[in-house]
């Protein structure tokens, strides 16, 4: 177990959490005033993409010729660092709705999640771990100022605020886990 707790520490992860965590109720409480309603996305998209980009900074290690030298297998261990931390991301939103009024369905937190660790790892794998959250938060910006989507290229790009079921967010955020997740655990974090 020793070697979990050592790749957490270079990981970051424990300053990811905090974040994350400081993030989530920071967004909740500024959101709690805003008077929008249930059904608006913009709040639990914006929770999602700060948990996101809290845990983009462990995508990247502390030496990157150490971890391309290493004797271990980095590949499943990436894959595993990207989806683990979306679930968490994930579990994170679900657990303050439990505790107060309900901002997102299930689906939509687990789609939003997903897609956004996605964008994240591939942020990661084409410039560096450093910069990885820079790809998510111009999305966000852009499906946030962007008018409202009447054509299906206008849905891919806000997919994240697209009801869940609709087959343009879902398969645009499963591209972007796929196309992310693989990019960086077979390449890692860019120098």
């Amino acid at each position: 177990m020793r070697w979990l707790t050592l790749y957490a520490r270079s990981r970051q992860i424990p300053a990811s959490l905090a974040a994350l965590v400081i993030g989530v109720a920071a967004v909740c409480a500024l959101a709690r005033d805003e008077g929008a309603g249930p059904g608006d996305p913009r709040v639990p998209v914006l929770v999602l993409a700060t948990g996101a980009m809290a845990f983009s900074i462990g995508l990247g290690g502390q030496d990157l010729a150490l971890d391309r030298t290493a004797a271990i297998r980095w590949m499943p261990r990436r894959a595993a660092h990207v989806l683990l931390a979306g679930a968490v991301v994930a579990a994170a939103l679900l657990t303050v709705q439990t505790m107060g009024a309900p901002m997102a369905a299930t689906a939509f937190v687990v789609r939003d999640s997903a897609g956004l660790m996605g964008l994240v790892a591939l942020g990661a794998a084409l410039s560096s771990g450093q910069y990885s959250w820079t790809l998510p938060f111009a999305w966000l910006l852009f499906s946030f100022f962007a008018p409202p989507p009447t054509t299906t290229p206008m849905e891919v790009a806000t997919w994240m605020l697209l009801p869940p079921g609709t087959a343009a967010g879902t398969w645009t955020a499963l591209v972007l886990t796929v196309v992310g997740t693989t990019a960086y655990a077979v390449t890692g974090p860019r120098r």
